[in-house]
């Protein structure tokens, strides 16, 4: 196949591939605590982070466009070791992630029978696991969505309650409804006085997670030079738009202090249909957050899989992990994935509240998957240098200057990201302050001297 005809993806196509890939309703909650002042935090974070990635990302991805992604980039730039340890992190920070996607789901759910039972502890976690394990059952026989359930999923569980959101919180407004924030200029600055409202910003970065996934596509841009850079744009205003938009609106109808993370975009609707008359919206809207949610779980359990697979095969795991049964599934992975998982679920019960172990898991999330992109910034900048001569079909203008300065500041707001993770947010309770940073660094630790183990254990199996 020539490059002419591999070159298809329009600038268009870019900008619904990063849309899907990016924009979540999961994460509203987070940035809706911070009221007027996240259209603040929203723009520091897109240029000190979300466009660094994107545009590093595309870089790597047209130089190096093999499967197995970040772990050819930084294997390249480092070693098998560490392109090991960067594909581990990301494999093992969707792991951690899965409990409270799954959290959301059932809230979500429950909403619709009992709106306080995701209160209860243990009936999540029981629910929780329940769900995951039957995903994970189908995904061995080979049954994960494919890739247009997954879109179909995504438009009508993220996109289409976005956009309701953002127009009821606009009526809202024009009706002469009282709003729970202030929209004036000294509400749209951050306040500061507490280094603990710093604490929400991870989850802002957590949620701007995914650009790389367009930079996948990236040779198949008709005009990577031209076209990349376009989208970049497009999808920026978009994104960070819906994102600010729909936020805004939750704050607007539920005061700060009574914002759950599990289950405030659901509240939120409920809210807004009720006053509207319009109740019998409210199971509708939830059935379509819930369908876009499981798709996204489901195309998610199979996919960091195919990254780890393929560091497996380069021999950095034991044999029996690099198995696949006659469907392809990596089964080995799916049950150790599995274990981990259920493993990580009794955090749930660890802590006083639910919106407190949820916290838990999306600073813990968050945290490693900012590890990850220190990996992929470090790596972009040290190929400039040992692969100098490589073609990319898109680079970053201005030379290695300008690579310095987008990588370096992704990498600086990776930084310290990983250190605003251990603050607690004001207004969550999280029992035991010592507690809670003492299972985030174990969680760590161990999250990274798993694969060193494992690499070690390798490299002596093969002498």
């Amino acid at each position: 196949m020539s490059i002419e005809r591999k070159r298809v993806l329009s600038v268009f196509s870019l900008v619904m591939i990063n849309i899907i890939a990016v924009d979540s309703i999961r994460n509203l909650p987070f940035s809706a605590e911070y009221g007027f002042s996240i259209l603040f935090y929203y723009l520091v974070a897109a240029i000190a982070f979300f466009i660094p990635i994107a545009l590093v990302a595309a870089e790597l991805a047209t130089g190096w466009p093999k499967n197995g992604g970040m772990y050819i980039w930084v294997r390249e730039a480092f070693g098998k070791k560490w392109g090991f340890v960067a594909i581990w992190l990301q494999w093992i920070y969707n792991v951690v992630w899965y409990p409270s996607i799954l959290a959301f789901l059932v809230s979500t759910a429950t909403y619709l029978i009992n709106p306080h039972l995701d209160e209860n502890r243990f009936f999540m976690v029981s629910i929780v696991m329940l769900t995951f394990w039957g995903a994970t059952l189908l995904n061995c026989f080979g049954m994960q969505l494919s890739g247009w359930i997954s879109t179909i999923g995504a438009i009508i569980g993220t996109l289409l309650p976005m956009a309701f959101m953002i127009v009821l919180g606009i009526i809202w407004l024009c009706q002469g409804h009282p709003s729970q924030i202030q929209f004036n200029w000294h509400s749209a600055l951050p306040n500061l006085s507490s280094i603990n409202n710093l604490a929400f910003l991870i989850a802002v970065l957590f949620g701007l997670l995914g650009m790389e996934m367009s930079a996948a596509h990236a040779e198949e841009v008709k005009n990577p030079q031209r076209d990349y850079p376009r989208a970049l744009r497009w999808s920026t205003l978009l994104i960070l738009g819906s994102l600010m938009l729909s936020s805004l609106a939750i704050a607007v109808v539920i005061p700060t202090a009574q914002i759950s993370l599990v289950s405030g975009v659901i509240d939120a609707f409920g809210l807004f249909f009720n006053v509207f008359h319009l109740p019998f919206m409210i199971p509708i809207m939830a059935i379509c957050i819930i369908i876009g949610g499981i798709s996204g779980v489901s195309a998610w359990i199979i996919g960091p899989t195919k990254g780890l697979l393929e560091a497996a095969r380069d021999d950095n795991l034991p044999a029996w992990l690099q198995k696949t049964n006659h469907h392809g599934a990596p089964v080995p992975i799916l049950l150790l994935q599995g274990v981990l998982f259920s493993i990580l679920c009794s955090a749930f019960l660890l802590f006083p509240t639910v919106n407190g172990s949820y916290w838990f898991f999306s600073a813990l999330t968050a945290q490693l998957a900012m590890m990850v992109y220190l990996f992929m910034f470090a790596a972009a900048i040290r190929l400039r240098y040992t692969e100098p001569n490589k073609s990319r079909a898109y680079k970053i203008p201005l030379g290695n200057f300008g690579m310095w300065v987008t990588a370096g500041i992704g990498f600086l707001t990776c930084l310290a990201a990983i250190a605003i993770g251990f603050i607690p947010p004001t207004g969550i309770i999280l029992g035991n302050l010592f507690r809670y940073e003492s299972l985030l660094i174990i969680g760590i630790f161990f999250s990274l001297l798993i694969p060193l183990i494992l690499h070690r254990i390798s490299d002596r199996r093969k002498r």
